[in-house]
């Protein structure tokens, strides 16, 4: 698959690790699969956020798509314990999404998802553990131009900024990280 080839080739920003894993085979006739990992510029083995970005094709284009493409994503983060509580987490995470879809320029449409967040606290032989808040951003779109890699870029974005690391301004570019 063409396609395939172009996702592979894209670079993100230097703390992204993308890997292409199996896709998912009975949702639509062609699909390819990426996992992203965001590592923490300061210390490379500690992970800010995972996710994974897939991207299927189907020319029946099936009803709920609204077109042939659709990517379906997930991204996941540690949180703040004190954000747990907060209202607006939900609202702000899927800004987070269409503000990265927006600033990467692309048209998409039939865009769905859900917002979860995870607390978790230890009790009697875990009661020593700190809480836990974890956001999980699951999303799909159905992308209405040929940029699919922008449309991966976005989802970098969103990834990136998910674990805590800011959007670059514009014009700026970011350095690759420290050599090993």
């Amino acid at each position: 698959m063409r396609v395939l080839n172009t996702l592979r080739d894209v670079r993100l920003r230097p703390e992204v690790r993308l890997t292409e894993v199996p896709a998912p085979s009975r949702i639509a006739p062609h699909a390819a699969a990426l996992t992203g990992d965001v590592l923490d510029p300061t210390d490379p083995e500690d992970e800010l956020a995972t996710g994974r970005f897939v991207l299927l094709y189907d020319p029946a284009e099936p009803d709920a798509w609204d077109g042939a493409w659709r990517i379906v994503t997930f991204a996941r983060a540690e949180l703040e314990p004190e954000l747990a509580t907060d209202p607006m987490l939900g609202s702000v995470g899927w800004s987070w999404l269409i503000d990265a879809l927006h600033d990467r320029g692309v048209a998409w449409t039939a865009e769905a998802g859900t917002i979860t967040r995870v607390v978790s606290e230890g009790f009697a032989g875990l009661a020593d553990r700190a809480a836990s808040v974890e956001m999980e951003i699951r999303a799909s779109w159905t992308p209405t131009d040929e940029a699919l890699t922008e449309h991966l870029r976005a989802w970098g974005d969103m990834l990136c900024t998910i674990a805590g690391i800011p959007p670059l301004p514009d014009g700026v570019v970011a350095l690759p990280g420290p050599r090993r």
